[in-house]
């Protein structure tokens, strides 16, 4: 019966007993599978389909590869779990080949920007400012030609290319190679060259794709340059990013940032000013510098704080003594907040390291100044956002803008001293991430009253945290390609200030180019710095884990075992640094070719 019920179905069928093993198929399942005879073989052996999701069969959609075909799979509308389900298989080859060339031609777009476009222009010698722009041009233009996509010049530095998800596809398998191309390129003048590309793909609409790929270029400005950034619905890519962040010699966005903000807080009712949590001397420094603006524009600013290390200690005790500053908890500025309330965040841009989302939430305008690199989940909808990862730190920034609130100098010692102890810590004292606005701000500083001795006090730590410390760095492995790792023992809330010592001071280390130091914190989660001189990029290395930073300078915080980080760091290393080396011997070999052509 069940034969001659099976044979008369127009399409390919079977069916499938309680066990999940075929009882009957007609003639017509050889266009399915190639087989003689299946009876009695298992259906989820033949198609990779249990038998229990046959039931949702007739809801969703279960696509069967075999043989060539495409089939999608229905069952009998009495299915039930006790007794034999008959399947259909209705061929859809031409649907779903027509589905996949519409998923490939789906269209995407890009946006290209020559970086530091015009410092790049006005470094150049007279008779060549014209030749790196132009050569910039021909190489942008033969990529596209590649993927028969056009470029089209939007401005001097700015290009857009429509392509499709396909032609994206290979520039992702080929990792952007048109970066690597473009930095290859050698000025008379000692600047480099470097292009971002923000490339945007959506299922929804070319509006939405459009937005997608403004917002990868801007993603990819905010972290430096030099980089691909991918934006599809599902996520973010990164790709590329080898040069370390140029420092722009125009002040002119701090001068227009400042007296931005400065119309913000005179509109306000209330300014609270708050950091990540657990604040570290740049976090608080610039917190301080911006109270002091306030003060200088008669509002009455809130510094939000929940909790601080003890490596925060003697500077915070110093600014609590005079009860010039109100430093207030999380749940205290919740209940001051009204419509008119500014908020402004500094040290960080991301919502998962604030002190309080809540506050966040609460306060209807933002303004954010930090030097981190941008991430995907970076605020988005902020007033004002003053985020150059070039700058030391954000006390830097905020030294800066407070030079053009006012002609007149109206911070005091302590503040002074704040924001210096700010930039010399992320800068390690001057040795990482500096250039000439970071002297000329610390500078600022320094005739601002600040006494380095002073500043040098607030670095000071207790004997248990040196000998923990040192004991990190004696114990520190090294490798043969010039990698330092170090595990830092104990638990404590230092070890974030700890770790970045520890970190730091194995740079000092002869032919070491990159370090990485892990500890546990009082919640015991793993605390990873990392440093390199330049070779190595952290900050991608550091993304993986979760974290972020800059080039030379990262770090991550996660809940996973040190051990399992540990193995973990090392395989990211590993893998970091066979790319750069097949990249490298890639460039050799291009190279050779070139030479042998000439």
């Amino acid at each position: 019966m069940d034969n001659q019920f099976i044979e008369s179905l127009p399409i390919p069928s079977c069916i499938v007993d309680e066990e999940g093993c075929i009882k009957a198929a007609n003639h017509r399942m050889n266009k399915v599978f190639p087989y003689e005879d299946i009876v009695g073989l298992k259906f989820f052996t033949l198609t990779g389909v249990k038998r229990e999701q046959l039931y949702d069969a007739n809801h969703g959609e279960i696509i069967v590869d075999r043989n060539g075909r495409v089939f999608k799979l229905w069952v009998n509308d009495d299915a039930k779990a006790d007794e034999d389900v008959t399947v259909f298989f209705d061929e859809v080859s031409g649907r779903e080949t027509f589905r996949a060339r519409l998923e490939r031609e789906r269209a995407a777009i890009v946006h290209i920007n020559i970086d530091n476009y015009d410092e790049l222009i006005a470094s150049a010698p007279e008779d060549y400012r014209r030749v790196i722009p132009s050569q910039i041009d021909g190489i942008l233009r033969k990529w596209g030609n590649t993927y028969d996509s056009p470029v089209i010049s939007t401005g001097d530095e700015r290009y857009v290319m429509y392509t499709n998800r396909e032609s994206i596809k290979k520039m992702v398998e080929d990792n952007f190679s048109v970066l690597d191309e473009v930095r290859d390129i050698e000025p008379t003048i000692d600047f480099p060259v470097s292009i971002s590309i923000g490339a945007g793909i959506s299922d929804e609409s070319i509006i939405e794709t459009q937005q997608l790929a403004e917002s990868a270029l801007e993603l990819a400005l905010g972290r430096g340059g030099d980089q691909a950034v991918l934006k599809t619905d599902e996520g973010t890519t990164y790709y590329g990013g080898s040069l370390q962040t140029m420092e722009k010699s125009n002040r002119g966005k701090s001068r227009v940032v400042a007296h931005a903000l400065k119309a913000l807080i005179n509109d306000a009712d209330k300014v609270f000013i708050m950091g990540h949590h657990w604040p570290d001397m740049d976090s608080f420094g610039s917190a301080i510098g911006a109270s002091s603006m306030c003060r200088f524009l008669e509002k009455e600013p809130y510094i939000v704080i929940e909790k601080h290390n003890d490596a925060l200690d003697t500077v915070y005790t110093h600014v609590t003594d005079t009860d010039e500053y109100n430093i207030i908890k999380p749940e205290k500025a919740l209940r001051m907040v009204t419509d008119k309330s500014l908020l402004i965040i500094v040290d960080t841009n991301r919502p998962t390291l604030v002190e309080s989302p809540e506050l966040v939430e609460a306060c209807n305008t933002k303004v954010i100044i930090d030097h981190h690199r941008l991430t995907d989940d970076s605020y988005q909808n902020a007033a004002v956002a003053y985020i150059e990862s070039y700058a030391s730190s954000a006390s830097e920034l905020m030294a800066e803008m407070l030079q053009h609130i006012s002609q007149k100098r109206f911070i005091n010692k302590l503040e002074a001293e704040c924001m210096l102890a700010g930039i010399m810590v992320d800068s390690n004292n001057f040795s990482g991430r500096t250039g000439v606005r970071t002297f000329e701000a610390a500078s600022w500083l320094k005739r601002g009253g600040a006494d380095t001795t002073e500043v040098k006090r607030f670095f000071q730590i207790n004997q248990e945290d040196f000998l923990t410390k040192a004991n990190a760095i004696a114990s520190a492995e090294f490798t043969d390609s010039g990698i330092a790792y170090t595990t830092t023992d104990g638990i404590t809330s230092n070890m974030m200030i700890i770790n970045a010592q520890v970190a730091d001071e194995l740079m000092t280390v002869k032919g070491v180019k990159a370090t990485f130091a892990l500890g546990r914190n009082e919640k015991g989660q793993t605390i990873v710095s990392a440093r390199s001189l330049g070779e190595i990029n952290v900050q991608a290395l550091m993304e993986k884990l979760g974290g972020g930073g800059h080039f030379t300078s990262a770090a991550a915080q996660t809940d996973q075992p040190r051990a399992e980080v540990l193995a973990q760091l090392k395989k990211l290393v590993k893998e970091y640094l066979d790319r750069e080396e097949e990249e490298r011997r890639r460039t050799l070999s291009k190279t050779m070719e070139i030479e042998l052509i000439r």
